[in-house]
């Protein structure tokens, strides 16, 4: 494979800042392991295991946190947020909320008080997927997960919800619910491929996140979405969510990658691959037509292995090669105007170790909150701040 020529840089919020948000991702639903397909006790998603990967990440010095949410064994995601949040130094969480699942105004209190736990470092992962058991077309739950989000930021911005909408209609005073972040509350990262989903995100959601493709097919949603919310007159960032395996040379890198196929049973990775609840969406979709189109190896670019996603919903590839091609790779999808990345990798704790060590310290990182000016300098005038008692 030959490398393709740099992709010219789509319009982002955040496209005259210098350096990306590198994050790490808790694996609360049954997804850490030493080899994949291979179900090892000593990597179960317990509280004693993530909450160390969270520490860990937090000490290293990535910025963000992935918490997701799906209804497998594991973790509560807001539970393990708000458990976790105090024990972190400087690392915001990005905490996963399947729209529909708790009331909105109890939605937005829970958020807000996370929110000051964390000192205005949350943000918002918003996923519109079925609720477990349930079966809904995508316009209908794209619909919910729009009202939900409007009634979250009359709740931010305004001193009154008064929201009139198809799913839910009320008449509230919103200071139970304001946030430690001003300027528009917590940033909202939204990931979804279906026209209903897009067109959510263009018009109101701060970063578009994406699961590993060719760059070209990356390139390509980047500029529909950005058009897409120009019509709102707004922009977007961009973010990537792939895994990654580094090593000091290229050849150890692979041969990890190798390993960790090693003891799969195909008939098991698919069983695991279809545990979760996005199994049969089209973005799952999009990473099986990618891994179908790889090479013997199953790279289906210069470092982007497909291998991964034989045993894993979801985000199906990885970044393999030395800390140089890792460190170019990154830096490629920089220019394309990506300014976010979370990051993952087998065993989760001693993969975030490698990155850190041999990456990390090559990238320049940012918190994309700050850079959106969302976090205040002093305390809010929040009623859980320095705002009056009511």
């Amino acid at each position: 494979m030959h490398s393709k020529p740099i992709l010219p840089a789509v319009e982002c919020t955040s496209s005259t800042v210098d350096g990306s948000e590198i994050s790490w991702f808790a694996p609360l639903c049954n997804g850490d392991d030493d080899f994949l397909g291979l179900r090892n006790p000593a990597y179960k998603s317990n509280w004693e295991n993530t909450s160390e990967i969270a520490r860990t990440a937090d000490r290293l010095g990535f910025r963000n946190m992935l918490c997701p949410s799906s209804y497998q064994v594991g973790q509560d995601t807001l539970s393990f947020a708000a458990a976790v949040a105090p024990q972190l130094e400087q690392m915001n969480l990005l905490t996963a909320i399947r729209c529909g699942e708790v009331h909105p105004p109890m939605l937005a209190r829970a958020l807000a008080t996370l929110d000051h736990l964390l000192k205005g470092r949350l943000t918002i992962n918003i996923i519109s997927s079925d609720l477990p058991g349930l079966k809904e077309p995508s316009e209908t739950r794209y619909a919910r997960s729009k009202e939900v989000i409007e009634i979250l930021k009359q709740a931010w911005a305004q001193d009154y919800i008064d929201y009139q909408g198809y799913f839910y209609q009320f008449q509230l005073d919103s200071s139970p619910v304001k946030p430690y972040q001003q300027n528009g509350g917590p940033l909202l990262y939204f990931g979804g491929y279906s026209p209903a989903g897009t067109e959510l995100c263009a018009q109101h959601c701060d970063v578009y996140l994406m699961w590993p493709e060719t760059q070209e097919k990356i390139h390509q949603l980047m500029t529909t979405l950005s058009l897409k919310a120009a019509s709102y007159g707004r922009t977007v960032d961009f973010g990537l969510r792939v895994h990654v395996i580094v090593r000091e040379t290229e050849a150890e890198a692979k041969a990890y990658a190798e390993s960790l196929l090693s003891k799969l049973d195909l008939e098991k990775g698919t069983e695991i691959r279809e545990r979760a609840q996005d199994a049969k969406s089209l973005g799952v979709a999009r990473q099986a037509e990618m891994r179908s189109l790889s090479d013997k190896d199953f790279f289906v670019e210069p470092h982007l292995w497909t291998g991964i996603g034989l045993a894993r919903s979801g985000c199906g590839a990885a970044l393999v090669g030395n800390p140089e091609q890792i460190v170019a790779k990154i830096k490629s999808y920089q220019q394309m105007g990506i300014r976010s990345f979370i990051f993952s990798g087998y065993p989760h704790r001693q993969e975030a170790e490698y990155f850190a060590r041999l990456v990390l310290p090559h990238l320049m990182t940012i918190s994309l909150p700050e850079i959106h000016g969302r976090i205040p300098i002093h305390p809010p005038n929040t009623p859980l701040a320095r705002g009056i008692r009511l």
